[in-house]
């Protein structure tokens, strides 16, 4: 592990998209007033297939071959879910996106379209918001999805909103309460990266650049959703909150225990490095660590695991609560709470 000078607001790499942009600072959102900057956004969309009709009007129409949209919303808050000192705009677009496509496919679905809202001060380079945008678009192109429409106000610090459809495409939806006893416990996807990534950043390193990265751009399975329904997950689970708390509620959901194997939990190297370095068990990283965006389902004791899957744990009784053991004991943490103490 290394020390490095922050990064602060420039492009994360000489290969990404980056058309017609203007580095200068000296540009702000105040300077293009709210429609010049909406004219520059629009300027870096596409469309896909489902796009019926993008930005630009009241709505965006998206096409629904299956007849039912799955929907979800999420936020990203300065100082609380990204700092600039430690993400580049176009970091803040990938994982705005992809925190919200996992949630998509967790139900097994295919990510389809995005809504993004974006408040920041009057004072935040142009740059700032149209490199953002790029991000966004790029993290949904790379799955058939698209930025269709949203919104942008002033605000006191930067905040966005993205709403995220998917379509079903047939299947039926796998929801939280499906486990049952006797259920396989899965997982496919990383854990601990994430929360490795914002421990090393904490104490002032950019490296091992692999968790640091996992941090700024999540990578969900996103085609392990429907993979697994197809399968025949009976329960699924995006994990965004750490590994106890999104398997938990499964359990509460589903009113079942479930014990997790510790032999079966991956510690992958480079978050056993920060783990040693820093003097931290990596295992509660993986336990507790959250925005790694790995999905985690259960399946039918005699389903084979699709592609991609392994397993950690099984569904071992029913409880009317709902509850999450480690090798058969209560585990000592959880996740994060947005609103716990």
């Amino acid at each position: 592990m290394s020390r490095e000078a922050p990064e602060g607001d420039v492009p994360a790499g000489a290969g990404e998209r980056c058309p017609g942009r203007q580095r200068s600072t000296e540009i702000s959102i105040s300077d293009l007033g709210e429609f010049g900057l909406i004219a520059r956004i629009i300027a870096r969309t596409k469309a896909n297939t489902v796009t019926l009709l993008g930005p630009g009007d009241d709505a965006a129409v998206v096409a629904a071959g299956d007849g039912r949209v799955v929907a979800t919303t999420d936020l990203l808050v300065e100082g609380r879910h990204f700092r600039r000192d430690w993400s580049t705009p176009y970091d803040v677009g990938r994982k705005a996106a992809a925190q919200n496509m996992a949630d998509v496919a967790a139900m097994g679905a295919v990510p389809t379209a995005l809504l993004v809202g974006f408040g920041a001060p009057p004072e935040l380079a142009a740059f700032w918001a149209e490199r953002l945008m790029d991000g966004l678009v790029d993290e949904a192109a790379a799955i058939g999805a698209a930025v269709i429409g949203g919104d942008v106000v002033r605000a006191e610090s930067i905040v966005v909103a993205v709403t995220a459809l998917g379509d079903l495409q047939g299947r039926t939806p796998v929801t939280r309460s499906g486990a049952r006893p006797g259920d396989v416990v899965a997982l496919c996807g990383r854990l601990g990266w994430a929360e490795a990534g914002v421990a090393a950043l904490r104490h002032g390193f950019r490296t091992p650049r692999a968790v640091v990265e996992a941090h700024r751009r999540p990578q969900p399975p996103y085609q392990a959703g429907p993979r697994a329904a197809d399968a025949g997950a009976t329960a699924m689970i995006d994990v965004s909150d750490g590994l106890l708390a999104d398997v938990g509620h499964i359990a509460s959901a589903s009113k079942v225990r479930i014990d997790l194997s510790r032999e079966a939990l991956p510690v992958d190297p480079p978050v056993a490095e920060v783990g040693a370095a820093l003097g931290i068990d990596p295992l509660r990283w993986v336990l507790t660590g959250g925005e790694d965006h790995a999905l985690v389902a259960t399946f039918p004791p005699t389903a084979p695991l699709p592609s991609g899957w392994r397993p950690i744990g099984k569904v071992t009784a029913a409880a009317t609560d709902g509850e999450v053991l480690v090798d058969g004991d209560p585990y000592d943490g959880t996740g994060f709470d947005h609103f716990a103490g």
